[in-house]
């Protein structure tokens, strides 16, 4: 599959989100000849981390109560520790996630960001990875969690892409591309 043409939603909270983890993708699918688009719970910018430093800022182009799944092709979900524990909290997004695997479109998540998939309820019977202390978390919540540094289910109605860290950026990357 290619990303050329593609509209690509990438669901951040305004102040939490691991740089590394929405730049890297943002950059392949813009690469690719596609066309990322942030997504935030509020207007403005976007407040990105190098693990625990603060790093760069990014301009929100949509917010969660405007976004719309029918307007994306496949959504990423970067990590950081804040940036999905936030997510959790804010209805829109948590409602834009669900529908957006029931569409049976692609969903991309890193490191914590399958936090944000358990909220959704859209874990049971899917094969999953994480950063390490969300096994428990996704266990308990009927997925199936693995230590590997790309997983691909295709057990539902649409993918779910999942990598531990960004040490794993490359192969989730490739991942990720190659299923939109």
């Amino acid at each position: 599959m290619s990303l050329n043409g593609k509209k690509v939603a990438f669901l951040v909270a305004n102040e939490g989100t691991e740089q590394v983890e929405l730049t890297e993708p943002w950059n392949a699918v813009r690469s690719g000849q596609g066309q990322p688009v942030l997504i935030a719970p509020k207007p403005g910018t976007v407040q990105a981390f190098q693990h625990l430093d603060r790093a760069d800022s990014f301009d929100v182009d949509v917010t969660t109560e405007q976004a719309k799944v029918a307007d994306y092709d496949a959504l990423v979900l970067p990590g950081g520790v804040a940036n999905p524990d936030t997510l959790r909290l804010d209805g829109p997004a948590v409602t834009f996630v669900r529908e957006f695997v029931a569409a049976g479109k692609p969903v991309a998540a890193i490191c914590h960001a399958p936090w944000t998939l358990i909220e959704a309820g859209v874990v049971e019977g899917r094969r999953l990875t994480s950063w390490p202390s969300l096994r428990t978390d996704l266990t308990n919540a009927g997925a199936t969690w693995l230590d590997e540094d790309a997983v691909i289910d295709s057990n539902g109605p649409g993918p779910l892409i999942t990598s531990r860290n960004p040490g794993d950026l490359p192969a989730f990357i490739k991942a990720f591309s190659d299923n939109v």
